[in-house]
């Protein structure tokens, strides 16, 4: 499968910036791309920095005027395409949600994101309702593509959940950087903690995973931090936690990666991690803690 990812950096205008991917997503499918995955609220900056009511009004429901115009790029260029949105379910209730095209336009599914942080300059527990759609993967024309968001990339129960039933690649829409007063050393410490983590989603369920994160600096409006420097670094691991491609960590990216989908099967056939579950022992992870 030949998938594109697109790591940007956004400005304010959203319309800008949504008028910038499209043009991407043309030109990855015109190189050949099947699928095309976006990073987390690519239309806007990421504006969980700051707690404002003023923010809902980027919101957009689904279907939209919004969702139109991807559905008419899927279409158009005959993709799959992975898109990352704030959704307005409702007054007063919001989503982080991930809406996938399929290649005639229509809506193929949706996940709403089931982790939810709340960290300084990443407050989105004032912004996002946690999901309630479960870990579905959703059904497309290039696969059972288990697409989940962000925070949940920390979470194995997330990815093994989605393996379980059934995806066929683990697909993660990212906004992650570091804060100006982390130390070089912590600053380190923390993207290869993020790296190795999904490698590992990556090595446990004998799937491809596909992170797109977004890249550049986002002052914080309120002034309180130094606002975040989002460090790219996209990638995408084979079902052995291979690396297939990686991105800078301060630019920007347009890519198509190959990868090989019949490896999984292989690759689950030597190391039978789901043969050699002991799941009637696993009662405990359920449990907030164990005393």
């Amino acid at each position: 499968m030949k998938v594109g990812i697109i790591q940007q950096h956004n400005g304010a205008d959203v319309a800008a910036n949504r008028a910038r991917l499209i043009e991407k997503i043309r030109l990855l499918a015109a190189d050949g791309a099947q699928l095309v995955v976006l990073q987390e609220l690519h239309d806007s900056l990421y504006f969980c920095q700051t707690e404002n009511v003023g923010n809902f009004d980027l919101a957009v429901a689904i279907p939209s005027d919004v969702t139109d115009a991807y559905a008419l790029v899927a279409r158009e260029c005959g993709i799959v395409l992975v898109t990352s949105l704030f959704e307005r379910r409702a007054p007063g209730l919001y989503h982080n949600t991930a809406v996938v095209f399929e290649r005639d336009g229509s809506i193929a599914g949706r996940y709403r994101k089931m982790h939810i942080p709340d960290d300084p300059a990443y407050y989105e527990k004032f912004y996002f309702t946690p999901g309630d759609l479960g870990f579905e993967p959703i059904q497309t024309s290039v696969g059972r593509l288990g697409v989940l968001v962000c925070w949940d990339q920390w979470y194995p129960e997330a990815a093994r959940l989605m393996a379980l039933r059934g995806a066929e690649m683990l697909i993660y829409p990212t906004a992650i950087g570091w804060e100006s007063s982390d130390t070089p050393d912590e600053k380190a410490r923390q993207r290869e903690a993020w790296i190795t983590v999904q490698r590992g989603h990556a090595v446990a369920n004998g799937l491809p995973v596909v992170t797109v994160n977004r890249v550049g600096y986002e002052p914080d409006p309120s002034e309180v931090t130094g606002g975040i420097t989002f460090w790219g670094s996209s990638f995408v691991a084979g079902p052995q936690g291979e690396f297939l491609f990686q991105a800078s960590d301060s630019e920007e990216a347009v890519a198509i990666i190959d990868i090989d989908m019949r490896r999984c099967e292989n690759v689950r056939r030597w190391w039978p991690f789901l043969r050699d579950r002991r799941i009637e022992n696993y009662s405990g992870i359920t449990k907030r803690f164990l005393d």
